[in-house]
């Protein structure tokens, strides 16, 4: 079929196969240009494998430091007539890509926070990997099923405190308006911390832990994002920032876990990029908008792979990582530079409807969003006829 692009809101519910592996493949070059990570990781989890930052963490082992990586994630196949997911087709990319360089790579579909995923993962590591030395945490998700409770918890974009009116931009209507949102109830609060906060991270360092399957000195990664002032009454100081926080005490435990033999565990911050998550923020398509016109025209702009390939290189496989007062590593100090938010800043109250392309490089913004999915990839032929149908080697 031709398959063009359908957007509603923050998602596309078309998905383009042949763009979503170029656009791995750019990932793939990227890293490869890059030379190998000195000292990097030998057998590699990543949970939260197919997309954004999970998948960019995926690339970088694989192909930076020639590791050896089992991915899981939770995708939807594409059949004769509907596309899959864009997850699905990444990961039939980075696995078509990783075999023909010779890469081990095996992928695990289904509910990463499940009981019955996490015994699958462990008997998959002991059958090919023996076990892992770099364990990767980044699921983003809507909904957890509590694996041992079986109580279903949502998570909530809401401030904490107060309602909040804001400007942003409406993607669907490319204009800017007023957002407002209520403040949310403990319970949301809870909620959002349930699914998006540390204890899954944990869960899974216990399981591994106790099934033998993390190799000495073993190192573990989530990721959060702090921002600056302008986000933080949606992000930092709102139910996701709650969940994030979550991750800053968890990390202290697994930390003790792991030094036990010679490892360690971090959180890691990143910079702001378009993801599917990103996108579902009131505020945010408009920050990165603004974010990526300041940050291109200084010359410091990064997407996943660059923060990724950058957090490997100077903070997890580094003599001297990056580390702030709290401990975490962090990758986006260019996106906090002064100069940066200060002219954030100074554009944000400048921006209106008429001027919004002018100010703002919304057209990026536009670009990596329909990238996600797989559309305005350059070198891909659109008009093509192309099989929806794409099927994932070695999937257990």
């Amino acid at each position: 079929m031709i398959i063009k692009p359908r957007v509603r809101g923050f998602m596309c519910v078309t998905t383009h196969p042949t763009g979503c592996a170029a656009n791995v493949k750019q990932q793939i070059d990227y890293v490869k240009a890059k030379g190998a990570v000195a000292g990097g990781p030998k057998n590699v989890l990543v949970l939260g494998a197919s997309t954004g930052y999970g998948l960019a963490s995926r690339i970088v082992a694989a192909f930076g430091a020639g590791a050896k990586t089992l991915g899981v994630f939770f995708e939807k196949e594409g059949t004769a007539d509907k596309p899959g997911s864009a997850g699905w087709y990444n990961s039939a990319a980075f696995h078509q890509f990783a075999e023909a360089e010779g890469l081990y790579a095996k992928s695990i579909n289904g509910d990463a926070f499940s009981d019955e995923i996490k015994q699958r993962v462990i008997d998959a590591i002991k059958q090919d990997m023996g076990k892992v030395d770099l364990v990767i945490y980044s699921l983003a998700a809507p909904r957890r099923t509590h694996p041992k409770t079986g109580v279903t918890y949502n998570s909530t974009l809401k401030p904490i405190g107060k309602d909040l009116v804001q400007n942003g931009v409406d993607t669907d209507k490319e204009i800017i308006k007023e957002f407002t949102l209520t403040a949310a109830t403990q319970e949301e609060i809870d909620n959002t911390v349930a699914v998006m906060g540390g204890e899954d991270w944990q869960m899974w360092i216990d399981a591994l832990s106790e099934a033998g399957v993390l190799a000495d000195g073993a190192k573990t990664t989530a990721f959060t994002y702090l921002g600056e002032k302008v986000t933080w009454d949606i992000y930092w100081d709102g139910t996701i920032g709650a969940a994030k926080k979550d991750l800053d005490k968890r990390v202290i435990d697994i930390r003790a876990k792991l030094a036990a033999i010679g490892g360690d565990a971090r959180v890691s911050v990143l910079k702001a990029v378009v993801t599917q998550a990103s996108s579902a923020i009131p505020v945010m398509p408009l920050y990165l908008a603004l974010l990526f016109k300041v940050m291109k025209e200084q010359g410091s702009h990064e997407g996943c792979i660059e923060q990724v390939d950058g957090l490997f290189r100077d903070s997890l496989y580094s003599a001297t990582p990056i580390l702030d007062g709290e401990g975490r590593l962090r990758a986006d100090l260019k996106e906090l530079d002064p100069k940066v938010q200060d002219e954030v800043s100074k554009l944000w109250p400048q921006v209106t409807s008429e001027n919004l392309n002018q100010l703002s490089d919304f057209a990026g913004y536009k670009r990596e969003f329909m990238k996600l999915f797989g559309f305005e990839v350059e070198g891909v032929d659109y008009e093509a006829d192309v099989n929806p149908e794409v099927t994932i080697k070695n999937l257990g």
